[in-house]
């Protein structure tokens, strides 16, 4: 058969902002593709690189005529995967159109349109290895595991109806042979990088492990991994590592280091084997904290930068999101890595009731900060999470699907909305100009230069924008 798997375009100015700085591959659409027999054709589109991304879509359909369309998508991204159903659906009406990802996962009734025949939850590869071969031998899609057939979706999933994550061991390679590994790329930092460094280097994505046994109420990794945490064979991932083209790896893991047998070890295996890469990973302060020690090995082995959830300036809301950190601790891990040389990506979230003096209490606090990385997001609960649930009653538009970014307050602001969109997008700014290579006078090319400094601007106006994706009656 022909399989067609596609990436949808982001429409929000806020998410356009942020991939002028990241860009990052396809992951989930490259496991879907090792997942697929061999003897089925498979045509991979991602609509993020097409400046026309309707004649693009079109063209993949009326030149491939695939058989079987897969679409994946976040939250945010629901309209435009109903849009791409659509048009699949309007051009090939006998194809199967399947979609998932994320927001398949957490909210499959909102799948439930014409043109639809599967909604896979959860972890695809051995679902749509079954919707593969059902199709190709013309038999029903009923009663795969961890699919819903539109008709028979539940309202409203709890935790006791999260699908179950497969045993990491039995997931198959990522397919990168199917996209240019040198399209993707994400802005690099560190604390002592060499001078002329790239700062936009090809990054390949791995994934080492999925979970998280953190219980923070706006997340909804816990459900999804039922609270456990499980990690990939090692060699498997070594081999991984070490056969990806490109020398900057972007662990997207939930928590990297939350195993810390599994992280020493696969230090060591890295290392015997020769592997020689760069990378960026993520964890938590309390990890750092309490295991400095192993952030030092994986620094020896080329650890360049490290995500840390700051996420708040205060201990109050630290311990009203149950983050299970404090101020005090996330300081210590900041100053902790960038002794060792690893710098640190802080990670903020302001929330939708935030007042004028919290603002400026948030731009005080990073003010301060030494050289570091920040990001900003707004507090938004996934659907599915008991936050979400309480969070309901008081959304303010009339289809907050199209609006979850985690930019973009789902809720009332205290300030007005265009007073909140003015302050959000100065914090980013403020962030960007603590990165460690722009306060160092880090040696970069000419070009990566100019490409920054046309980020930033996006990046801005993404946020400073932001609302004007409101109802004009909600600017204030």
């Amino acid at each position: 058969m022909k399989i067609l798997l596609v990436k949808p375009k982001a429409r929000l100015g806020t998410v356009l902002g942020l991939q002028a700085f990241q860009l990052l591959e396809p992951l989930e659409l490259g496991y879907l593709a090792g997942a697929i027999p061999p003897e089925h054709e498979v045509l991979f589109l991602d609509l993020r690189l097409a400046y026309f991304e309707n004649r693009a879509f079109l063209g993949a359909l009326r030149k491939f005529v695939p058989d079987l369309v897969g679409i994946t998508g976040y939250t945010h991204e629901s309209s435009a995967v109903k849009k791409l159903v659509r048009v699949a659906h309007q051009h090939l009406p006998h194809a199967c159109i399947v979609v998932g990802g994320h927001h398949a996962t957490v909210a499959p009734e909102d799948f439930e349109i014409d043109g639809v025949d599967a909604i896979v939850r959860g972890e695809g590869c051995a679902p749509f290895r079954s919707i593969v071969e059902r199709v190709e031998a013309g038999s029903d899609l009923s009663g795969i595991a961890n699919v819903l057939i539109p008709g028979s979706v539940p309202r409203g999933p709890d935790q006791s109806m999260w699908p179950e994550f497969p045993e990491p061991s039995t997931l198959p390679l990522p397919r990168r042979d199917l996209w240019n590994p040198r399209r993707y790329r994400s802005v690099w930092t560190g604390e002592h990088l060499p001078n002329w460094h790239p700062l936009y280097p090809p990054v390949s994505m791995v994934r080492t492990s999925w979970g998280c046994t953190m219980k923070c109420s706006f997340c909804i990794v816990p459900f999804l991994c039922a609270g456990k945490h499980q990690t990939r064979p090692i060699d498997s991932v070594v081999d991984e590592i070490a056969s990806v083209p490109t020398d900057h790896i972007y662990f997207s893991d939930d928590e990297n280091f939350i195993d810390e047998d599994f992280a020493w070890q696969l230090a060591e295996a890295l290392e015997v084997r020769g592997v020689k890469k760069r990378y960026f990973a993520w964890t938590r302060s309390t990890t750092v904290n309490r295991s400095p020690d192993l952030l030092k090995r994986w620094r020896e082995i080329g650890l360049d930068s490290a995500f840390l959830g700051f996420e708040f300036p205060t201990n109050k809301e630290l311990r009203e999101t149950q983050k299970g950190g404090t101020i005090a601790g996330n300081e210590r891990a900041l100053d902790t890595l960038r002794a060792m040389g690893v710098a640190v990506h802080a990670a903020f979230m302001v929330r939708p009731e935030y007042t004028e003096d919290q603002f400026q209490g948030l731009r005080d606090y990073v003010q301060e900060m030494p050289p570091v990385q920040c990001s900003f997001t707004v507090c938004t609960p996934s659907p599915g999470t008991p936050d979400y649930k309480k969070m309901l009653p008081k959304i303010w538009v009339k289809n907050p699907h199209d609006l979850h970014d985690c930019m973009h307050p789902l809720t009332p602001t205290t300030i007005p909305l265009r007073r909140f969109a003015r302050l959000f997008a100065e914090q980013a700014s403020l962030g960007t100009a603590k990165t460690p290579m722009r306060v160092h006078r880090h040696l970069a090319p000419p070009l990566d230069l100019l490409r920054v400094a046309a980020a930033e601007k996006r990046y801005y106006r993404g946020f400073r924008n932001l609302y004007r994706d409101y109802p004009p009656e909600l600017w204030g």
